[in-house]
């Protein structure tokens, strides 16, 4: 990669993340609660919710938020959820219905009850593999497997055989430290070296403009390509390389730069 690329994305790295980019993002709801807990859930909820328009699923979020009285730990682990969304196939947001967020919710009880906070499941699930060893996708797959096992196949998918975002955009948010957006939480839990970025068609296309990716086709091993790609970059913390490519979008000033 050359020079000049590397201190455009550092650049726009440093332009964007900061407090202002929280505005109008779905992290915008984990910092409206107080106590890890209280953030763990608000994250891992409005992660969960945040696919689509930003206009359509932001209000639904902020529903959820509204409903549990800025205590959404102690509104999931009390089953208060059921208050306003009743086990129905009425529909809640686009694919999924209020039967799905239901179940998503009485599954996310049940990890609070059996573990006592989202925080600790990681922990254990890292202990279970390999405890030296603290790579994001042992989270990722043990998250995806609870949910898959609750019946639940698409509100948070799995690594490999799917692109990820959502899920991989909560780990950020929960592991990334020293930022005014991601909150730090897991960073003993979780090296942030492994983290893998945050994808999807719009990051895609932004990436190959930047000649950082060559394939059109935005899948898993696009995603660990272009992670390997912002590693250059950001060494050690290559879900920094998110806020760069947000930039990049942003300013729509993409110049084509020689490959190395």
């Amino acid at each position: 990669m050359n020079t000049s690329l590397r201190e455009l994305l550092i650049s726009y790295a440093d332009r964007y993340e900061t407090p202002s980019f929280i505005e109008g993002d779905p992290s915008w709801f984990m910092h409206q609660v107080v106590g890890r807990e209280n953030q763990e859930v608000m994250a891992f909820i409005a992660s969960a919710l945040s696919y689509g328009s930003r206009k359509q699923f932001l209000p639904k979020i902020q529903l959820l938020l509204n409903a549990s009285e800025g205590e959404p730990y102690e509104w999931v682990n009390l089953g208060k959820f059921s208050d306003i969304i009743p086990d129905t196939q009425q529909c809640f947001y686009r694919l999924y219905t209020n039967h799905t967020m239901y179940v998503f919710l009485q599954a996310l009880r049940q990890i609070l009850i059996d573990y006592g906070s989202l925080g600790q499941f990681a922990e254990d699930a890292m202990h279970k593999h390999n405890p030296k060893h603290k790579d994001a996708i042992t989270v990722l797959t043990a998250l995806s497997d609870y949910f898959w096992n609750q019946g639940l196949k698409g509100i948070v998918p799995h690594p490999i055989s799917s692109l990820c975002k959502r899920p991989n955009m909560f780990l950020r948010w929960m592991v990334r430290n020293n930022s005014p957006v991601d909150l730090g939480l897991w960073t003993d839990i979780i090296d942030k070296s492994s983290l893998i970025i945050p994808m999807d068609t719009h990051v895609m296309q932004t990436a190959r403009s930047f000649n950082l990716i060559k394939t059109k086709t935005a899948s898993w091993a696009t995603t660990i390509s272009l992670t390997r790609k912002l590693s250059e970059v950001f060494p050690g913390d290559p879900a920094r390389g998110d806020y760069a490519l947000y930039g990049a979008d942003i300013d729509k000033d993409l110049n084509d730069f020689a490959k190395e």
